[in-house]
């Protein structure tokens, strides 16, 4: 039997999740979000600047269906698509609303599939970057090392009630806020600073796609173009 423990920070001890429980417009949808990090739990505990805990479960993963968006089989694309059906975007131009329904249709994963998702976690910065780039102010290649080089947290979400079955609280931990809150506001900041040394200056338009180079050549998953930036 495989056992990995998970790791929920919160402003409450959550002994018993709930699967009917949970915001619809978070990163994938209805459904428990954790870590493997302890860190991260931590940071996730105090993002109000207020002590929080860290619930920690064990979940028997081996009769669950887990997606990984980060095994290579998938790419950022196939994050923005599931992003873009269940967090609110500012669209402020009809390349951003065209750009939202072309990738859903085209880069789309159906979770129903699925137990357990594991994948990036769109914080502030991060949502910001992938905003920017369906409004097509950002490139591909720029939200790709974005993501990679900012130290973006991973998560762990489990979506049906199968998982939740699976997941059994072990014991809480206290989160100081005065260690942590600090911690959570630095990784934003840290984002931030990554993608003004280490992408900005080294972009390149002639060579680089933007949203709407994928709108008007109607690009698919398949596109070696695409294909290509993302493995620089």
């Amino acid at each position: 039997m495989s056992r990995i423990e998970l790791l929920h920070g919160s402003d409450h001890v959550i002994e018993k999740p709930d699967f009917h429980l949970g915001k619809t417009n978070n990163d994938y949808g209805r459904g428990f979000y954790c870590t493997l990090e302890l860190s991260m739990a931590m940071e996730w505990a105090c993002k109000q600047n207020t002590d929080g805990f860290v619930s920690k479960y064990s979940l028997e993963q081996d009769s669950l269906r887990i997606l990984n968006l980060l095994d290579g089989d998938y790419n950022i694309l196939h994050w923005m698509a599931l992003l873009l059906k269940n967090r609110t975007f500012r669209l402020s131009n009809e390349i951003a609303v065209d750009a939202r329904d072309y990738i859903i249709d085209n880069f789309s994963v159906d979770l129903k599939k699925y137990d357990i998702v594991i994948g990036y976690r769109a914080d502030d910065s991060y949502f910001s970057f992938a905003e920017s780039f369906v409004q097509n102010g950002l490139s591909l290649r720029s939200l790709n090392r974005a993501l990679r080089l900012g130290k973006l947290g991973e998560q762990t979400v489990l979506i049906s009630e199968k998982a939740f079955e699976n997941l059994t609280f072990e014991r809480a931990e206290l989160a100081d806020k005065t260690v942590y809150y600090p911690k959570f506001i630095t990784r934003d900041l840290s984002a931030r600073e990554t993608y003004r040394n280490e992408i900005r200056k080294d972009r390149s338009y002639k060579s680089d796609i933007f949203v709407l180079d994928i709108l008007r050549e109607e690009m698919k998953n398949d596109d070696p173009r695409i294909q290509r930036i993302l493995s620089k």
